[in-house]
């Protein structure tokens, strides 16, 4: 059945990064403005980076793809040090101008909302500890398609031409 559904504050935590992204088969593509060191629960409810989540996800062959706007912190970069799945297998890009954030699994999934990749945006924080949040989740395709379509354009440069911020992005389609 085909869904269409908005969600907010810790629903976002439950339904993208807890069942819909670890669920992947094929691909991940994340876009999200601010990028920190996110921690959230696996399995047996143990706290682990959500890198953790993604580097299994490479293990098992999904491709993953992150856009974000600026360098991350130290806190996470010390946590991408601790996963060398990361190294060869996460594809990145740096774009200043990027400010949608959105979750596209499998092309049969999509979320679109304010939050970012962060604890307090999507992460596992207590309700008084987390940002106030909304957007939608769908597995309807022709939305799906939509936001895929925007990530991908983006994705492919399209728009760096016009850009004009090109000076301050780092094409780098692998973290090094």
């Amino acid at each position: 059945m085909k869904t269409l559904e908005f969600i907010t504050n810790r629903q976002i935590y439950e339904k993208v990064i807890c069942e819909a992204i670890p669920s992947a088969s094929f691909f991940v593509w994340l876009a999200t403005s601010d990028l920190k060191d996110l921690y959230v629960e696996k399995r047996c409810k143990k706290m682990v980076p959500f890198l953790e989540i993604i580097a299994d996800l490479l293990s098992k062959g999904v491709k993953v793809r992150l856009i974000h706007a600026k360098q991350p912190g130290s806190a996470f970069r010390a946590d991408f040090d601790c996963y060398p799945e990361l190294v060869e297998g996460l594809e990145r890009l740096l774009c200043p101008r990027i400010h949608f954030k959105t979750v596209v699994v499998d092309g049969m999934f999509a979320y679109s909302g304010s939050a970012n990749l962060t604890g307090a945006g999507m992460g596992a924080k207590s309700e008084h500890r987390r940002n106030f949040e909304a957007g939608f989740i769908t597995s309807v395709k022709p939305l799906v398609d939509q936001i895929a379509n925007q990530f991908d354009e983006l994705w492919m440069g399209k728009f760096c031409r016009a850009c004009q911020r090109k000076q301050f992005c780092t094409d780098f389609r692998q973290m090094t």
